[in-house]
């Protein structure tokens, strides 16, 4: 496969999968019953979830000055807040594309080298990473019998097990390879997985490291809020358990990545979510759509006129 084919199915396969998945959600819920959904939900909820989607845009903004500063750069507050609105409008065009944009954002109205900029957007993913995986591991702890007999009546435990452990194996042959081999593949590994690390432990180096560790966790409590509150928009939704908010919550999180901005993962992702807890189809879509829809719509205006003031403010300073 050429470059150029490659490129093309970055594209256009995750844009496919979107409308695949828009298709299937809407072929679970009538047009007519989702308008009504929305109709009837309580949008005093569905605004305050947009607020504080706000407050976890904001910090990551703010957030982004302390990793620019060890850079010898001093970030204007505007203008790290429009690069981060338009990155996510951006992205609902083409694949992380709109970490690009961010970074050229940068470069044209803060004078940092494109790829000096680019690795602190890295570095912020991988600490964003590191919190996503420890919400998962508090969800486990703190709903594992619930999970363990979830998989008990549904699989073979011994078979799980089983394949763990092969797993596990597996992992463990595969990276003493990488450690043993003197292949290209081998050292472009070890490469990228030293530099995961080295950026993971650039953020304990930082000047104020306290400060960016708040607004990481600040920022991923404010998305958890977010999700919870839009919950109580819809009557069938509103007395939700603890292990239906956290498990909905990271598969939502994680179907964002699947598709364009979530387009059609998200709504699915929560009906998957919340089907294990025996939850109705019809609500849980249509709370899917309201809570992508109500953020959609935040980011499209925002993101807008980040794009349009951008040159302005900056021909203006």
């Amino acid at each position: 496969m050429d470059k150029k084919t490659g490129k093309i199915l970055k594209i256009t396969l995750p844009l496919l999968l979107g409308v695949a998945l828009v298709w299937y959600s809407l072929s679970k819920i009538s047009i007519d019953e989702l308008i009504k959904y929305f109709k009837n939900a309580d949008y005093t909820y569905v605004s305050l979830g947009l607020f504080f989607g706000l407050l976890s845009h904001l910090s990551r903004a703010y957030r982004w000055k302390f990793m620019i500063e060890p850079l010898g750069y001093t970030l204007r507050l505007p203008n790290s807040i429009m690069a981060v609105f338009a990155t996510y409008l951006v992205n609902y065009t083409i694949p992380r594309a709109g970490e690009i944009t961010r970074a050229t954002i940068l470069t044209n109205y803060e004078g940092v080298p494109f790829e000096k900029g680019f690795g602190t957007i890295v570095a912020e993913r991988i600490a964003d990473m590191v919190v996503m995986l420890g919400i998962i591991a508090v969800t486990l702890f703190l709903e594992f019998d619930f999970i363990y007999q979830f998989f008990a009546e549904r699989f073979d435990l011994y078979k799980i097990i089983i394949g763990i452990v092969s797993l596990l194996v597996l992992i463990s042959l595969f990276f003493l390879f990488l450690k043993k081999s003197q292949s290209k593949f081998a050292t472009k590994v070890r490469k990228f997985v030293n530099g995961l690390v080295e950026g993971i432990l650039s953020i304990f180096k930082m000047k104020h490291k306290w400060a960016f560790i708040f607004h990481t966790l600040f920022i991923w409590g404010m998305y958890m809020l977010m999700f919870y509150v839009t919950t109580l928009a819809i009557p069938e939704t509103a007395n939700l358990p603890l292990a239906a908010i956290l498990i909905g919550f990271i598969s939502a999180s994680f179907s964002i990545a699947a598709t364009n901005g979530g387009i059609g993962s998200y709504p699915v992702a929560v009906y998957a979510a919340f089907s294990i807890f025996a939850i109705a189809k019809e609500p849980s879509i249509a709370f899917g759509w309201i809570m992508w829809s109500s953020q959609t719509f935040m980011i499209i205006v925002l993101g807008g006129l980040s794009l349009i003031y951008l040159p302005i403010y900056n021909r203006i300073k």
